[in-house]
């Protein structure tokens, strides 16, 4: 039985009547009819029709004199079943794999599974319009989706829940029916552009056989699309472009893309050493470059490919965080003048948890940047395990859908697809300032590297790709058939771009040295380098009293005509109390020390887990006004300030929003760029980005960077996970001129600390180890003279003892500090004096070496710690300070930092804190 008979007597205007009262309201319409809309409703988001009412009385008016009118409807309805199939699932039959046959799917798109068949294909169907075309045939509405959907280009969009850009989809789509339509000069410089791409990875196969390239054999189709790329956004207001991307094609994206020139990457495959000592160098495919460079229509854009470790994606928190700074900076009125472009591999961007993180933050005030382009060079294979293993989900690229992003998936072998899926991602990001990503569907030519052996384990694989033609000549075959090209064509380009490469082949081997152009330097200008030595020198960190008493009205008053939280209000307000007190505390010269630098037009960034708030409730920068929940940030209403203050409470993520944040900070050396740790060693959670970025950076890509690392650390027995902040793990990465490492125990040597990061003319990353339960300790708080007359100070030495009467020379950092002198007080220990080490690295030697020779009756020197004997800083004392023989004061190794009993993880510090009273204690 015809489900649709009640149609037969349904008059259009009726219809129309019927489908308007149930937009309104859907249970008022009787059932029958509802559940006819709700299955048909052609208003929304998958049919888009203009006038759905209309359509369907056209449908049904046509034959309004035909008894079939009911199974004319059905018809129609199940050709817009069969459109929606073909957007919906088209993805899944194109030709996109180059050297596989794809995994099949059912059901198929055959018309028999839409309850059309043979005999319908010359009938003319309405539903013709909902594809922007006149009513035709089945056949040729047939003919228009498999053009669409099927081919070379496969998309996948329909799970956006957004009706205008679904319209803005597919009537992109719908132009030319989404084939290419280039002109014949265009063709030419897509073919000249992966000429170069095949023929300099030939180059090197043959000049340096055997040596690691990862070469990007059978994904060269990428370098005419990057090109075509930043042409067409340049023409579009884009100024800048921030690129990452891992290794395999990086030596060709360098070379055709950035310009760089091949006489240095000569030098470096030739393994010279650099012209520089200062620096250890990288890998020649991890290397960055920063060029400007000139389109064919004469428009200036920067473009910058980040350096980046073996960890795959860790680059592309990195390269979010310099285009945000860079927007910031440069643009912050239009985010869409800076082009984030995220290269990945298909085993990477499936299989390293970092880009979920990524994803997530794109829409994030703190860190959206307008819509990053994500390419996928999918070689099917990662190193040797193949895609069947390395994922669960269907394709690669499935993280899009996190965020509803549209998905193009490419045959590599088809460069004009590759341009032309690569243009509609560029329309998009700027249309709609969101992601769009385009899953290049290659292979890679030889094993991981060109001295594996891939038949190993792909056998079957590889015996195709043997046989296989590189893209280059592919292309070339057609553009020969279609009368562009002639005969040589080819051979020309070839000639002449070898030749060129082996006139810088040899003018390379006359250089002795390979020369590293540092990577975004037009950022840092006025910036020095320094050796750990100058990194000692003492900095002016001072500030006229008169700002400080500007400042602490400013942050310690509310505006009067909104209410706060009787807490809050007491809390702002105790900042001038303090103040006034001379007993200023943690968070009060935090932010004074904020403040300052914003008078002296220094930026500041702080990005972290509840950082707004503070984890332990001590910072407060932003409070909200109790009623609405309105945001007041005092700092930013200081007058005269020159610099911007802007916080933000991270997304659960510390690897990458570290990432995001050294990047952020190597764009931007003028501004404070923070990330605080809810808990010191939730940077755990980030240890690629502090192994392979924060610590060897400049080591590594000559690349310095400020940024500061804040990790709440001390023994308070909130258990294992709550207590350190893992020192030992930062100090073993300490070497020559890498970074500062602190523990500081007043409020004002934070102050100063803070100042000295920006009032230097280098930039170094900071590791804090800040307080808990210190942020409120009556003990821990310094005078207005400390603040403004003050400097930092890398050590603090005893002064509250008669030195000719000491016996026991104790050291330590941090709250330790204030548990001995505690027990020293209680004790009356007036033979124990108490130094601090405020600055771990670089080590104050000379400092303390002036400190000791002040005990001259000194004959037990100490170094105590709160944390376990394998843990904190003791190992690195022993091997960076031997003047004198250390006794420890600390707990015993234990596996887990501290005891999560309450009771026994106090007994346990206690015990510390006899031992440095009792040398005989320790066992």
């Amino acid at each position: 039985m015809d489900r649709f008979s009640f149609l037969n007597a349904a008059h259009t205007e009726f219809f129309a009547q019927l489908y308007d009262q149930y937009t309104e309201n859907p249970d008022s319409v009787e059932p029958s009819w509802r559940s006819f809309f709700q299955g048909f409703d052609f208003g929304t988001t998958i049919y888009n029709e203009d006038n759905p009412v209309t359509f369907l009385a056209n449908a049904a008016a046509s034959d309004v004199e035909s008894i079939h009118v009911s199974e004319k409807l059905q018809k129609e309805f199940n050709v817009l079943k069969l459109i929606d199939g073909y957007r919906s699932r088209g993805h899944l039959f194109t030709k996109t794999n180059p050297v596989r046959e794809r995994r099949s799917s059912l059901p198929s798109l055959d018309i028999v599974n839409f309850g059309l068949s043979e005999a319908d294909m010359n009938t003319v169907f309405d539903a013709a319009r909902v594809i922007k075309i006149q009513p035709c045939s089945l056949k040729e509405i047939i003919r228009h989706l498999d053009a669409i959907y099927c081919q070379h280009i496969g998309v996948e969009y329909m799970y956006i829940r957004n009706p205008e850009v679904i319209e803005w989809i597919q009537s992109k789509l719908g132009k030319n029916d989404n084939q290419p339509n280039f002109s014949s000069e265009e063709k030419k410089a897509i073919l000249n552009k992966l000429n170069q791409a095949v023929s300099f990875e030939n180059f090197l196969h043959t000049k340096y056989v055997g040596q690691k390239r990862f070469s990007l054999e059978g994904g060269e189709s990428i370098i005419p699309a990057l090109d075509a790329l930043i042409e067409k956004a340049a023409e579009k207001g884009v100024e800048q472009f921030v690129m990452g991307m891992a290794h395999r094609g990086r030596l060709n994206v360098l070379a055709n893309i950035f310009g760089k020139s091949t006489q240095d990457i000569f030098g470096e495959f030739d393994g010279k050493d650099y012209d520089q000592e200062y620096f250890d160098g990288d890998v020649k495919y991890h290397l960055g470059l920063t060029a400007d460079k000139v389109t064919s229509t004469g428009k200036k854009i920067n473009i910058n490919l980040a350096p980046n470790p073996s960890h795959l994606e860790t680059v592309g928190a990195v390269i979010e965080g310099i285009t945000r700074a860079k927007q910031d900076k440069y643009f912050s009125d239009d985010f869409s003048k800076v082009l984030p472009i995220a290269v990945h591999g298909d085993a990477a961007i499936a299989g390293q948890g970092i880009l979920y993180e990524i994803i997530q933050m794109a829409q994030l005030d703190g860190y959206k940047t307008g819509g990053t382009i994500h390419i996928v060079i999918n070689n099917q294979v990662g190193f040797t395990t193949n895609y069947l293993d390395a994922r669960s989900s269907k394709y690669c690229t499935d993280v899009a859908k996190v965020t509803l992003s549209p998905v193009l998936h490419v045959n590599a072998d088809d460069a004009e697809a590759v341009v032309h899926a690569m243009s509609f991602a560029l329309e998009y990001r700027m249309q709609f300032g969101s992601d769009v990503f385009i899953d290049l569907l290659g292979y890679r030519k030889y094993g991981h590297n060109e001295g594996d052996e891939p038949r190993f384990t792909q056998p079957v694989l590889y015996k195709i790709i043997a046989k296989h033609q590189n893209p280059r000549d592919i292309y070339a075959d057609k553009l020969l058939a279609e009368g562009v090209i002639q005969e040589g064509f080819v051979k020309d380009l070839e000639t002449a771009y070898k030749q060129d490469l082996d006139d810088n082949l040899q003018a390379s081997r006359k250089k002795d040295l390979t020369i590293i152009t540092p990577f975004m330097q037009n950022e840092w200008k006025g910036f020095e380098q320094v050796t750990d030595t100058q990194m000692l020198q003492k900095v002016v960190t001072k500030v006229d009293k008169n700002i400080l008493d500007a400042i602490i009205e400013t942050v310690s008053t509310l505006p009067s005509d909104k209410k706060f939280i009787n807490k809050i209000t007491k809390i702002v307000t105790d900042r001038k109390t303090m103040y006034d007190n001379n007993t200023i505390d943690w968070g009060t010269a935090e932010t004074l020390a904020y403040g300052t630098l914003l008078t002296e037009g220094y930026d500041i960034r702080i990005s972290g887990q509840d950082v707004e708030r503070g984890t332990f409730s001590h910072r407060h920068a932003v409070v909200k006004v109790e009623d609405s929940e309105e945001e007041v940030v005092l700092l930013n209403t200081i007058q005269n300030k020159k610099g911007k203050f802007n916080i933000f409470n991270s997304l659960l993520s510390e690897y990458g929003v570290l990432g995001f944040d050294y990047g952020y900070a190597l764009a931007n050396p003028k501004t404070l760029t923070i990330w605080e740790a809810q808990f010191g060693d939730f940077s755990n959670g980030a240890q690629i980005m502090i192994d392979q970025y924060i610590s060897c950076g400049e080591d590594k890509w000559n690349n310095q960077n400020g940024i500061v690392l804040l990790l709440p650390h001390g023994y308070e027995g909130q258990g294992a996970e709550h207590s350190s902040a893992r020192m030992e793990r930062y100090l073993q990465l300490c070497a020559r001129h890498n970074m500062f490492v602190a523990d500081c125990t007043t409020p004002a040597n934070f102050f100063h600390l803070l100042r000295r990061q920006m009032l230097t003319k280098y930039r170094k990353p900071l590791v804090v180890f800040t307080p808990k339960s210190l942020l409120r300790d009556s003990r821990c708080v310094s005078s207005q003279d400390d603040l403004a007359n003050g400097s930092f100070q890398e050590t603090i030495d005893d002064v509250l003892v008669d030195k000719s009467k000491v016996k026991s020379l104790v050291f330590c950092t941090g709250k330790f500090y204030y548990d001995i002198t505690a027990e020293r007080e209680i004790n009356g220990r007036n033979d124990v004096a108490v130094v601090r080490i405020e600055q771990l690295f670089p080590l104050p030697v000379d400092q303390l070496k002036e400190i000791i020779a002040k005990y001259p009756n000194a004959d037990d020197y100490v170094w105590a710690q709160e944390e376990p004997k394998n843990m904190g800083a003791y190992s690195y004392l022993l091997m960076n300070f031997n003047l004198v023989k250390w006794r420890l004061a600390s707990l015993k190794a234990y596996a887990a930092p501290a005891a999560g009993s309450y009771t026994r993880a106090k007994r346990r510090h206690a015990d510390a804190i006899k031992m440095v009273f009792d040398k005989d204690l320790y066992r």
